[in-house]
């Protein structure tokens, strides 16, 4: 909505030079996959235009396999097993998504029995177990603490021989967690490049399972042709990307042609992957970010009722300030504030917990130098009336 996280310099200059170099698109995604193989220690990997676009190709990857015919026709998954499971207590707009390659969405779990009014039916790993038939094509799961816990959900997946795909689109930083899912045994996990990894807003990584990677890459991207369609004789895929010898047939326009990611976005990502990845770098680039929320401090900590708490968000993740307001003392609620900050010029948006009351948040990921001064100055001002 507010177009992710600022982009390092680094990552910028990467992009910028890559808008200049013509490159074969599948090249470059075969070398991405070994620089996210590497990172994640994955088998394999996929530079896609956002998390929901890994998903949409991950789900697609599940249905088709290497099947060509199947690949042509989604999202008519007629006569092939086409069902996804999600937790019921998982269900979200994000299954759009996955519902979008033509997988018909099963929600897992009931309840069974009366229950409290503020409480209600969290699903069970024995409910995935039965919910699989010979339809099953796959396991969504959202990260998060979601329960069922997802190794539970995991080990189902290994004992009936079902994918698990893993959208863990926030989920970064830590950077561990670039490896702790694949580590787990999640066959497919799908993460935003324009949140926590601060690579282009229109990016996302999909990596796991060699085999379900190139069925996912052949569902995105159009194998190549000019006046007319390559032939299979004439198709040279990279191997380390795509097992041609597979293959009966070349892909036409798959599900994925509307989804297809730059190569500026596929340079930006790696670049943003290899700061975050790098502790030497990554240390230095939130110093840096760290710096620019103390002239924000430095204005607005003599105000009387507000109390700044320097911290990082998720823990290990960017700087940022959490400042309480005692309205009392500033004639100034939370919400009347967050509302005259965006009526401003230029507007400011202002994260305001919804609990506790009371509280807001500004991070460091979304600031630069001349951004954070002028944060500064506005809330002086807004408290003050100078």
């Amino acid at each position: 909505m507010y177009c992710g996280a600022s982009m390092p310099q680094e990552v910028v200059d990467a992009m910028s030079e890559a808008a200049h170099t013509p490159v074969r698109m599948d090249e470059l995604q075969a070398a991405a996959s070994k620089i996210i193989a590497k990172i994640t220690g994955a088998e394999a990997g996929y530079v896609t235009c956002g998390c929901a676009a890994a998903l949409t190709a991950a789900t697609a990857a599940c249905l088709t396999g290497y099947n060509v015919d199947s690949m042509n026709r989604l999202p008519d998954t007629s006569g092939i097993p086409n069902e996804v499971l999600i937790a019921a207590n998982q269900c979200s707009g994000y299954d759009h998504a996955i519902s979008a390659a033509g997988a018909k969405i099963v929600y897992v779990g009931m309840s069974c029995g009366p229950l409290p009014l503020n409480q209600c039916y969290q699903t069970l790993a024995e409910d995935f177990g039965n919910a699989i038939t010979n339809r099953t094509a796959a396991i969504a799961y959202y990260a998060g603490g979601s329960i069922p816990p997802l190794e539970e959900v995991v080990q189902l997946g290994k004992k009936y021989n079902i994918p698990i795909i893993l959208d863990a689109a926030g989920q970064v930083p830590p950077a561990e967690n670039l490896r702790k899912f694949v580590s787990m045994g999640v066959d497919l996990v799908a993460i935003s490049g324009g949140k926590g990894i601060r690579g282009p807003q229109a990016s996302g990584l999909l990596f796991g399972r060699r085999d379900l990677i190139a069925a996912a890459s052949l569902n995105y991207f159009t194998p190549g042709f000019n006046a007319e369609y390559v032939t299979y004789e004439q198709w040279d895929p990279p191997p380390s990307l795509i097992p041609k010898g597979k293959m009966r047939d070349v892909p036409n326009i798959p599900i994925g042609r509307g989804l297809k990611v730059s190569k500026e976005a596929v340079i930006g990502l790696l670049t943003a992957l290899q700061i975050i990845t790098d502790e030497e770098r990554n240390a230095k680039e939130m110093e840096r970010l760290r710096s620019l929320l103390e002239p924000i401090v430095a204005r607005c900590e003599g105000i009387p009722g507000l109390q700044i708490e320097r911290g990082e968000s998720p823990a290990r993740g960017f700087p940022i300030l959490t400042i309480t307001v005692d309205t009392s003392k500033t004639g100034m609620s939370i919400d009347q504030l967050v509302q005259k900050m965006k009526d401003g010029e230029p507007p400011i948006y202002f994260v305001a917990l919804p609990t506790p009351k009371g509280k807001f948040i500004i991070s460091s990921c979304s600031l630069n130098e001349e951004q954070a001064s002028i944060v500064a100055d506005r809330l002086y001002a807004a408290f003050t009336g100078q």
